[in-house]
């Protein structure tokens, strides 16, 4: 056997399901827009990757995974057309009073999710899903990303298997099952007839999150879902251990893969 025997999508799918990090609801990203719109102007991560991407001879972007507009709301400054996307209704409500914050008129949003037929969905020069491809599917997912594509292809996946730092992980004493990393994607996009380039994103560590005792646990319990009233002491006895030194909760970055390739057409 070599490596073009190997179904990476199979195995990324397998391990999906058996992860400890689930794939969150729409009720569940409903209730996290707020706190996600309250960081949207201020993101190193956001800077770094709009930085990354080739607006030449471009007129349109698609952006899947909108959020509250992190993204949207910058690159509308830079082409005309930008079509932000979503399957969250507060996501979208934020999206909008955020359009009108920042007098964006050129922002069509549209609700629809991954599993969803996209036929009605329009194609544009770049399609962008950042921080945005947590499925099921991941062949499927971008199947769907690069037909939507006249130009160019950007996404992110995070670098590593888990969204919660070893350190805390460790102080809870909690075995977890890692999600699948990127290397996945790239195989699959190679299996797929796309040589994608590499390249790696910082992004503001959980550690600005955790301003508190309570939105620390809060911000684990997002993560893993499923935490004990012992998972929770621990992590209230670990945050008290810690003092004032509390810079060491968590990384100050952590990092992001931004695949991308250009369209063949």
């Amino acid at each position: 056997m070599n490596y073009k025997d190997i179904d990476f999508n199979e195995l990324y799918k397998k391990q999906k399901e058996a992860s400890t990090f689930k794939i969150k609801d729409q009720k569940e990203w409903n209730k996290k827009a707020q706190s996600m719109n309250k960081k949207i102007h201020k993101s190193i991560y956001n800077d770094e990757l709009i930085a990354k991407i080739d607006f030449t001879q471009c007129q349109s972007l698609l952006d899947v995974g909108c959020g509250v507009g992190n993204i949207a709301v910058k690159v509308a400054k830079k082409i005309p057309k930008v079509y932000a996307l979503d399957y969250s209704d507060v996501m979208l409500e934020f999206l909008n009073e955020n359009m009108v914050l920042e007098k964006c008129e050129n922002i069509t949003p549209i609700k629809a999710s991954w599993e969803e037929d996209w036929s009605e969905i329009p194609s544009a020069d770049i399609v962008l899903a950042s921080r945005s491809m947590e499925v099921k599917d991941m062949k499927e997912a971008l199947e769907k990303i690069n037909a939507k594509a006249n130009k160019r292809v950007y996404i992110t996946y995070k670098v590593g298997g888990s969204f919660v730092d070893k350190k805390i992980l460790k102080a809870m004493g909690k075995a977890i099952f890692d999600k699948p990393d990127y290397i996945y994607v790239l195989n699959i996009l190679y299996g797929m007839g796309i040589n994608a380039k590499l390249d790696y994103l910082r992004s503001e560590g959980r550690r600005e999150q955790y301003d508190s005792k309570e939105s620390f646990i809060k911000s684990v319990e997002w993560s893993l879902d499923d935490l004990t009233q012992e998972d929770k002491e621990k992590l209230s006895l670990y945050y008290d251990s810690l003092g004032e030194n509390k810079e060491n909760l968590a990384e100050q970055y952590n990092y992001w893969a931004l695949i991308s390739w250009e369209v063949q057409n």
